[in-house]
């Protein structure tokens, strides 16, 4: 049995003030490209489809167009999908029922009462059935009903909500089984710091939505969506796949692909024939950090995105400089100087005489009365530490 796993795709994404549209085209080409020298026996997307829960005509005419050419060139491969944080679960789910005996499985909603399970996919080869468990994107207050609020009427945390979800699940270890799914899994064991994030990821208070990669035991193969790096969790079949583009300046080096798994037999014994590799995906452009003088930084002309550091203090004209960097780099996203003086910024801030924090609130609410001037003031007073 093979697949690709894939996941993030962001579509509508603007990288700072660029538009990435030609550039996600251009890669999801590729990934097409593949599918039809390859010829995979289903296509795994792990969520953040879109970049945002309303996505854009143009962004929605992207992806049509990716799983339409997916499925001309590869016309018996089957297609799976779940939403991500990032999507409209709704909006996943339309055409839902429609869709599956086109054998496009797109999944946005979790189970959401007792009669509702995991929605299972089964493909069969020489070696018998491989289930796929597609599990969009969970919060506790999705599956209330399921996972029973305690006394209190609290919703159970992420990783007992996604533990009570899997148990529920009649999981046959004999066979072979995978499972999409787009959460914040780290290590088994482990924390939240052992999972690097990218800028462009939304990381939660307390990282409260980290689920430990222990819950996914009863699976094969896990086709993990959310983190945009490519990595793996303990195991090599614990895996994001990352993002297929850089999202964000973080990204910037990081080689992306379209991850191809193909399983074998599995033995009585547990054992498994899994082989893994990487399909490396080339980016229309690069995302490049460029660090040095300006002297230095203009020698250096390109094309790709670019996020400029700049070494050396101020010295010619802030925009006949810019001017220069913008024709150096037409896809500049940003300028920064590394040896900004903060400390100084500091000490004037305290040599000036600010403004008093009473008269500028009176100032705002334009004139209160008295009784809202002794409320504000006894406010500030103690905000300052006053009793």
């Amino acid at each position: 049995m093979k697949f690709f796993h894939i996941s993030d795709l962001h579509i509508g994404l603007r990288l700072m003030n660029r538009d990435l549209h030609e550039d996600q085209v251009y890669v999801l080409d590729q990934i097409v490209q593949y599918a039809a020298s390859e010829k995979p026996d289903a296509v795994l997307i792990a969520g953040d489809i879109y970049d945002r829960a309303v996505p854009s005509a143009e962004a929605v005419a992207v992806f049509d167009r990716f799983i339409t050419s997916l499925r001309e060139r590869v016309p018996d491969c089957v297609i799976m999908m779940i939403s991500g944080n990032h999507d409209s679960a709704p909006r996943i789910d339309l055409f839902r029922g429609i869709l599956k005996g086109r054998k496009i499985y797109a999944i946005g909603t979790p189970p959401s009462d007792d009669c509702d399970f995991i929605e299972q996919v089964t493909l069969e080869d020489d070696f018998g059935p491989v289930h796929f468990y597609l599990l969009p994107y969970v919060r506790p207050s999705m599956v209330r009903k399921i996972v029973n609020p305690d006394e209190e009427g609290c919703s159970p945390g992420f990783e007992e909500t996604l533990g009570k979800l899997l148990e529920r699940e009649k999981i046959d270890r004999a066979d072979r089984n995978v499972i999409v799914s787009h959460q914040f899994y780290i290590p088994a064991g482990g924390n939240a710091d052992d999972v690097p994030r990218a800028a462009s990821e939304i990381p939660s208070v307390g990282n409260i939505d980290a689920v430990s990669a222990g819950v996914l035991k009863d699976f094969d193969y896990c086709a993990l969506g959310h983190i945009h790096r490519p990595m793996t969790l303990a195991s090599p079949r614990i895996r994001y796949s990352g993002t297929p583009y850089p999202c964000s300046v973080s990204e910037a080096g990081q080689k992306k692909s379209v991850v191809c798994v193909e399983m074998g037999e599995k033995t009585s014994d547990g054992m498994l024939s899994c082989g893994i590799r990487e399909l490396p995906l080339k980016p229309l452009r690069e995302v490049r950090v460029i660090e040095g003088t300006a002297e230095e930084v203009l020698r250096m002309r390109s094309e790709d995105y670019v996020s400029v550091i700049l070494t050396d203090e101020a010295g010619e004209d802030a925009g006949d400089l810019m001017w220069k960097l913008r024709d150096a780099f037409p896809n500049l996203l940003e300028v920064r100087r590394k040896n900004q003086k903060s400390a100084e910024y500091g000490e004037n801030a305290k040599a000036e005489s600010l403004p008093d924090p009473y008269e500028l609130c009176c100032a705002f609410l334009s004139d209160p009365d008295e009784e809202a001037k002794k409320l504000l003031a006894d406010v500030i007073r103690k905000v300052r530490g006053g009793v």
